[in-house]
């Protein structure tokens, strides 16, 4: 039993028991747990990690109204036609008065209805910009865990805001509607960047033509270094690798792919450019080749060795937003401990102190224990040392 699952009050490892198992309802059970943070969610996601890693995550996000929710209904539909088993977290506005989620994706996920192998959650964006909370990242654990081939997280669609789905996915589609070149533009803050699979939905719509050929145009800038230069986000360049596979022929519906070197005979593998597709969501149209799009960036992941390094990066994010979170509330219960933010900021205002001193005082002690900590560290390695130097 590993340290993570000792940690467990008798019910919470008996719940982990029963997803393991394929218990559909504890897989729900664990994701209200998790949303609700409830007691002991912590040390059943620290559970998790042991046993996951083995489904294939996808992003699918894109402005209002580009038809996100039915694209992932039919991709659902076909996943289960291929024999594999879905998991979905559609991510919902945040009610103003409850905070929970509107639930108005799963009115446009009919096709799966009664599937047992295709398990829907809504969950509410709770404020954040891109839609995804903490507790997002953590449900996927828990669908991975259980053993989900496929996990599709669907975001809000907040224009460019959507870019931490790629703290999530392994894959991101990016869904453009046809018609519009504002529509386009406003990718260029961030979503092109993380698209590694482009899906221009509604594409018997007039003006599907132009916008394909606006997102080429912005491919081929982006290659160029024209688009985002040196300072773009350190994952930006990820979407520029690829592997050799030669990606499916999608011209049954107009789907095309910027230029790439995914043709050379060079063993190592080539750049990875994003296909651009064209999709009919209602009808299924275009459907097959999104999901063969998506396959081929997997064994790209795969091959280059990208899927390791994004792991580790989100990983290491994931590190990063625990201890935000539980600093955070460490000063929260200092400041409580001070009387509260209210009178401090009385004092200030009152001439007593400035905010820099208040701040100093209140990481004075933290940074005292820190500085203890690495003390006792130094001298039990120096004792260490003198120990093997004796030893010789």
């Amino acid at each position: 039993m590993t340290v993570a699952r000792s940690t467990l009050d008798p019910d919470d490892r008996r719940l982990l028991e029963q997803l393991l198992e394929g218990d559909h309802r504890a897989l729900a059970r664990t994701i209200s747990k998790i949303e609700n943070r409830a007691p002991g969610s912590r040390a059943l996601v620290a559970a998790l990690y042991e046993h996951i890693g083995n489904a294939d995550v996808i992003g699918i996000t894109g402005s209002p109204g580009a038809g996100k929710s039915t694209l992932v209904d039919k991709l659902a539909e076909t996943y289960r036609e291929r024999g594999e088993t879905v998991g979905i977290i559609a991510i919902d506005p945040s009610s103003p008065f409850t905070g929970g989620a509107v639930l108005g994706d799963r009115i446009r996920m009919a096709s799966t209805i009664g599937d047992m192998d295709v398990f829907v959650r809504s969950m509410s964006a709770r404020g954040t910009l891109g839609g995804l909370s903490t507790a997002t990242a953590d449900a996927v654990k828990a669908m991975d865990a259980f053993g989900k081939d496929k996990i599709i997280v669907e975001t809000v669609g907040a224009g460019q805001n959507e870019i931490d789905v790629v703290r999530t996915a392994d894959t991101v589609a990016v869904l453009v509607p046809p018609g519009s070149g504002d529509a386009v533009q406003t990718l260029k803050a961030g979503i092109l960047e993380i698209a590694d699979v482009f899906v221009v939905n509604k594409a018997d719509r007039d003006g599907a033509d132009r916008t394909v050929q606006e997102l080429l145009e912005m491919i081929e800038l982006g290659e160029g270094g024209g688009f985002g230069g040196d300072g773009s986000r350190a994952r930006a360049d990820r979407h520029h690798h690829g592997d050799g596979v030669d990606h499916h022929d999608s011209s049954a519906t107009g789907g095309r792919q910027a230029d790439s070197d995914s043709t050379t005979d060079d063993p190592a593998p080539a750049r990875w450019t994003p296909p651009i597709l064209e999709t009919v969501a209602t009808d299924g149209t275009g459907v097959d080749e999104v999901v063969d799009a998506l396959a081929d960036h997997r064994t790209h992941l795969e091959r280059s060795g990208e899927r390791d390094v994004r792991a580790r990066e989100r990983y290491a994010e994931e590190i990063r937003t625990i201890l935000r979170e539980d600093v955070h509330d460490l000063l929260a219960a200092e400041l409580e401990d001070r009387g509260g933010v209210a009178s401090l900021a009385d004092a200030v205002r009152a001439g007593e102190t400035d905010p820099y001193t208040v701040v100093d005082e209140i990481l004075e002690p933290l940074e005292a224990c820190l500085a203890e900590v690495e003390r006792s560290e130094s001298a039990v390695d120096s004792g260490s040392s003198s120990d093997a130097e004796t030893r010789r």
